[in-house]
């Protein structure tokens, strides 16, 4: 799992460059705050892909959380956010999977 990197917007003119994604990313608590973080996913592929943010609670009765997968058509972006409750108190941090990482890059702001 690749670690992303987060950019703070700041008063003045930010410029965020976009980065490579892999198939399972994954985001900082740290980078996630209390007010959560944006997450542009932009794929530059021929095709769809889907994007899911994982969620790490337990039903409970002890089942798995629900997931859905998010698809981000070719040659588009998205923006999803990612909250502090997307993060596993186990690992400490947030995981974002990819159906692929084939030409896509991400751009992660942090929310202040």
């Amino acid at each position: 799992m690749a670690l992303l990197t987060a950019v703070s917007v700041l008063t003045t003119a930010t410029t965020v460059t976009a980065a490579a994604a892999g198939t399972s990313n994954t985001i900082s608590a740290s980078d996630i705050g209390n007010k959560g973080c944006l997450i542009n996913i932009i794929n530059g592929s021929g095709g769809s892909i889907n994007v899911t943010l994982e969620d790490p609670t337990t039903t409970a009765v002890g089942n798995a959380g629900t997931e859905v997968a998010q698809a981000v058509a070719n040659s588009a972006d998205r923006w999803f956010k990612v909250t502090p409750k997307h993060v596993d108190p186990a690992t400490g941090v947030a995981t974002v999977t990819l159906s692929s990482a084939t030409s896509v890059t991400y751009k992660l702001l942090r929310m202040s």
